[in-house]
């Protein structure tokens, strides 16, 4: 059976890749239950850097559009959010040095979690954006955080309502992300590793405690903000229309309700 997470520690880094490939790495219940628990592992073992990947073509597509369709019931879109609220508040306090390595496209909740890792790097081919206004939802995953925390307040609202994708080499000249590499970006991630292994890692974990535990309060609250976003936008119109035109891959005709 296809393991949709996979977990290892080596040589003191801590690797959790991404596995449905032929969906993208797109984020189902299975997914996302597994990769909290690869989380925890990782939070709770000696290595002092983690590396985030996705395998196949892609770093990870969002969550599964299946998935979202069981939101119907409150009861399970409350579970799944939890969850998520949970897999973003573990990788923000993780006791790491973390990097995320973005090939292929890393869009929606994909891009959120990525964008929560202290150091993001991209293939030059590599694809970034929210795409949430697509089917009339708002970011999730603490992405309206992450984006201000990056790129500023205004930059982050414009970015998120654009609906579009950037390449590598705008996300880097917007300070999205961090590096891009021409090879293999999981190489390039291992690199930045061994030369965060030669550094002063307690000094510079301390420097990331104390910066992200002033910010916590602040995550906690937008995620819950979220949440209910998310419950009140999956009940309009414009909601209904983009899902049905994702799935009937045509432009959605949105009305504003």
């Amino acid at each position: 059976m296809l393991r949709t997470v996979i977990y290892q520690s080596k040589e003191g880094i801590s690797y959790i890749q991404l596995n449905r490939p032929e969906q993208f790495n797109a984020l189902n219940r299975e997914m996302l239950d597994a990769l909290l628990h690869a989380l925890q592992e990782t939070e709770q073992n000696t290595d002092r850097i983690m590396i985030l990947t996705g395998g196949g073509k892609a770093f990870c597509a969002g969550g599964d559009i299946k998935m979202m369709k069981d939101f119907a019931e409150k009861k399970e879109f409350e579970t799944v959010m939890s969850l998520i609220e949970e897999i973003v508040l573990t990788l923000y306090r993780m006791p790491k040095l973390t990097i995320a390595a973005i090939h292929g496209s890393a869009v929606g909740l994909g891009l959120s979690l990525a964008l929560a890792c202290d150091y993001v790097i991209a293939n030059k081919e590599a694809q970034m954006g929210m795409l949430f206004i697509g089917i009339g939802l708002a970011p999730d995953g603490g992405g309206h955080f992450f984006l201000e925390q990056r790129i500023g307040l205004n930059a982050a609202k414009q970015f998120i309502w654009s609906g579009n994708t950037v390449s590598a080499a705008e996300a880097r000249n917007i300070q999205l992300i961090d590096n891009i590499t021409e090879g293999e970006v999981l190489s390039a991630g291992q690199k930045i590793a061994g030369k965060l292994q030669h550094s002063p890692l307690i000094a510079m974990l301390q420097t990331k405690a104390l910066y992200h535990h002033q910010n916590m309060d602040k995550l906690k609250n937008i995620l819950v903000a979220e949440k209910e976003n998310q419950w009140y936008l999956r009940n309009t119109s414009d909601h209904a229309e983009g899902v049905q035109a994702f799935l009937q891959k045509r432009k959605p005709v949105f009305n504003g309700e």
